[in-house]
């Protein structure tokens, strides 16, 4: 993408900048260019001030209370951080295909609709791994695609992660002091335009509130409680829309394979395989005898992975 050109720092700035005017602004439709938030970087207007002061009831305590737009501006901030690191695979029959089975198993979960959409992307690594940011971002690497034998595995992955996106995971690794922080100032400024340093240290702790969810999906993982919900989850979704209950099983079962000579990606932020297939077969029993003929996905499974 065009904007490895730039440093990451930079690009990390930019994109915090630009979010924070977008809140600033109630979200306008009018999305901030990178032209305009260089215009716009010491004051935001009286126009705009007059919708923080409208929509400042809104930023509340802690990221329980954000709501759906405001979770889906954070998110896209943080698929824009993912996608810097590791860059998009550039196959739409592929991107197709993985936003087909995606929103399937998306339309059967405990949260089917979000403000933006559910959006489903491969990234250009080959890494094993997985993300789900917060309002609907989901990303699997190709290293990741590489190792699921089939359609139905690929759904329980996919599943997983929409899981994450359902249980709001990602936003419970914001540091709370920076939303009370934010919240604070935003909720005090009636009246006047923000002056430099006050937008600054909006956009610090906007971009602080982004790197906590970065770093948790990237480097700490999520909790040992939100990784077996997930499982859970996916397992219940996936056999919703008609995979088999053992998907996930399967996968764990090449996973734990794979992570023998591995101590990063998915290996370093989730509990091993071997838990994680114990703590689910449980639910993979309940649900036995459920799921339907998989013979016909093979052949668009084998389509869209011919590219790898």
């Amino acid at each position: 993408m065009g904007g490895r050109a730039m440093t990451r720092t930079t690009a990390h700035r930019l994109l915090a900048v630009a979010a924070v005017l977008m809140v600033s602004a109630a979200f306008s439709c009018k999305t901030a260019t990178v032209t305009s938030i260089g215009s716009d970087l010491g004051v935001i207007t009286e126009r705009q001030k007059a919708s923080v002061d409208r929509t400042s009831e809104a930023f509340r305590k802690s990221f329980e209370d954000l709501n759906e737009e405001e979770e889906y501006r954070l998110g896209r901030a943080v698929a824009a951080d993912l996608i810097f690191r590791y860059g998009l695979r550039r196959d739409p029959g592929l991107a197709a295909y993985l936003n087909r089975v995606g929103a399937a198993v998306a339309a059967v979960s405990s949260r089917p609709e979000v403000f933006g959409g559910y959006h489903f992307a491969v990234l250009d690594s080959p890494e094993i791994n997985a993300f789900a940011a917060p309002g609907g971002f989901v990303f699997v690497t190709h290293g990741l695609l590489e190792l699921v034998p089939d359609e139905e595995a690929l759904a329980a992955v996919l599943a997983h992660e929409v899981a994450h996106v359902a249980g709001r995971h990602g936003l419970a690794a914001i540091n709370k002091n920076r939303l009370l922080e934010a919240f604070g100032i935003l909720g005090q400024e009636a009246g006047r335009t923000f002056d430099r340093e006050e937008l600054d240290t909006l956009t610090d702790l906007y971009e602080g509130a982004v790197g906590d969810i970065v770093k948790a999906l990237v480097e700490s993982g999520y909790s040992r409680d939100q990784e077996r919900e997930a499982d859970r989850r996916a397992v219940e979704f996936a056999a919703a829309v008609g995979y088999g209950p053992g998907a996930l099983v399967a996968f764990l079962d090449r996973l734990e394979k794979a992570g023998e000579s591995r101590s990063s990606g998915m290996f370093a932020t989730h509990p091993p395989a071997a838990d994680r297939r114990t703590a689910v077969d449980p639910v993979v029993a309940s649900l036995q005898g459920s799921g339907t003929d998989p013979a016909p996905r093979k052949a668009r499974f084998d389509r869209a992975m011919a590219g790898l």
